[in-house]
């Protein structure tokens, strides 16, 4: 993903911060309180929010937590009933309808234009007094920004629909552009992208979620606040909060992910932040620019955002794939890219490198990149159909293994583990 400072892990490691527990009094936890409304400021002025719910732990629930928030302002309005429709582009990331469904909405699907942006046409015609939220990625699955967006914002409000925002690429915008400028009513934020916290291994993670201000009396309990007598957690609904959804999870969210973004965000500061959405900006499109002559871009005109994304057309008549082309950026030194996503993109080849590549790194690897693209057009074969060669693992079947996976290890007959 992206480069993880050793700061923010020794931030993290701090007794105060790593060795408490969520039932300890509250004025024993002054300082982690305090860490947590610190960072709900930061969160809320990037954003320009108004309300920010901590304690998702993960992206997809903090879709979660903002479709249900949705839900609970329209029945708090008594719309709900009628409102049962949430529309999703159809390069979506694929946990956005897949959400959408599980809160219990039926997902509509708008179609995207040949410049791989939300079609807004065909979002008016499908917008009604039925549709309960639209979910719009901005930047786009396609590294596109959505440059309609106000115009989808407007569309939606005057159908008195809510605007979900998948805030996955904030990295590409933040310091630069705030959401809630935009007409965003909700949006989660994937610390691990934006603000270099672990991702991916089970956990644990983050992915708060702003809201405007219609939805922030729907946000989920806890929430801190501050007054003459210190930090305090509002544990249940109370006053305004009555209208909120409940709770998300059993206590605050992950206090070594707030601790590890917060420092990230204070070591960088406003300025530096900005510089992150440049630079990843700035990174994407230098391999596109390198790599447009070798490969084809998948939306070839004008520059892209955080993510270069190509195609297989300049693939066809090698008898080579997307996937072969990735095995054999294993054994060139590399993980390979996204393959296949979006779906809206034959074979795609989603490159994106963050803000923390250096030149030199990325000029490795388009080296790499082009001398590969020579060989598939070269139609050595061999070199691709049989990739990896060099890694630990060689290639797996793949097809197999989605089909038919081995999720339980057992040990050999006779062996001292299985007699124990």
């Amino acid at each position: 993903m992206k480069h993880n400072p050793r700061l923010n892990e020794k931030m993290a490691r701090l007794p105060g911060f790593s060795d408490i527990h969520p039932l300890q009094p509250i004025s024993t936890v002054q300082g982690a309180l305090e860490l947590m409304d610190t960072l709900s400021h930061w969160l809320t002025t990037l954003t320009g929010m108004p309300a920010v719910a901590l304690s998702p732990k993960a992206g997809a629930h903090g879709e979660l937590c903002g479709l249900m928030a949705i839900r609970a302002a329209h029945e708090a309005s008594g719309e709900h009933e009628k409102r049962r429709k949430v529309l999703v582009p159809t390069s979506a990331h694929g946990t956005n309808p897949a959400t959408a469904a599980f809160v219990g909405y039926t997902v509509v699907e708008v179609a995207q234009t040949d410049d791989g942006r939300v079609d807004v046409a065909d979002l008016a015609a499908k917008l009604g007094d039925d549709v309960a939220a639209i979910m719009v990625t901005n930047p786009n699955t396609c590294g596109l920004f959505e440059r309609d967006i106000l115009e989808i914002s407007r569309l939606t409000h005057e159908a008195g629909a809510y605007f979900y925002c998948d805030g996955a690429n904030f990295n590409a915008i933040v310091g630069r552009v705030r959401p809630g400028d935009l007409g965003v009513d909700a949006m989660h934020i994937n610390l691990h992208k934006t603000f270099s916290t672990p991702h991916g291994g089970g956990g644990p993670g983050a992915g708060p979620v702003v809201l405007s201000e219609a939805l922030a009396p729907f946000a989920p309990a806890p929430w801190v606040v501050h007054d003459q007598n210190g930090y305090r957690l509002i544990e249940r609904e109370e006053g305004e909060a009555a209208q909120a959804f409940g709770r998300l999870c059993a206590f605050q969210g992950q206090m070594g992910m707030y601790t590890r973004a917060l420092s990230y965000m204070m070591s960088h500061g406003s300025d530096g932040l900005r510089q992150v959405a440049e630079d990843a900006v700035l990174n994407a499109n230098y391999i596109k620019a390198r790599l447009s002559d070798v490969m084809s871009a998948a939306f070839p005109d004008g520059p892209c955002m955080h993510e270069a994304l190509f195609d297989d057309e300049w693939l066809k008549g090698t008898d080579i794939t997307t996937l072969d082309f990735a095995k054999a950026m294993i054994d060139e030194g590399f993980h390979p890219m996204t393959m296949y996503f979006p779906l809206v993109v034959h074979g795609a080849m989603l490159i994106e490198p963050t803000e923390t590549e250096s030149k030199q790194e990325l000029d490795r690897f388009i080296e790499a990149m082009r001398a590969l693209a020579g060989a598939a057009k070269a139609g050595d074969v061999d070199r691709f159909k049989g990739a990896p060669f060099h890694a630990p693992m060689k290639r797996l079947d793949e097809t197999r293994a989605a089909r038919a996976p081995v999720l339980r290890w057992t040990a050999p007959q006779g062996s001292n583990i299985a007699a124990e």
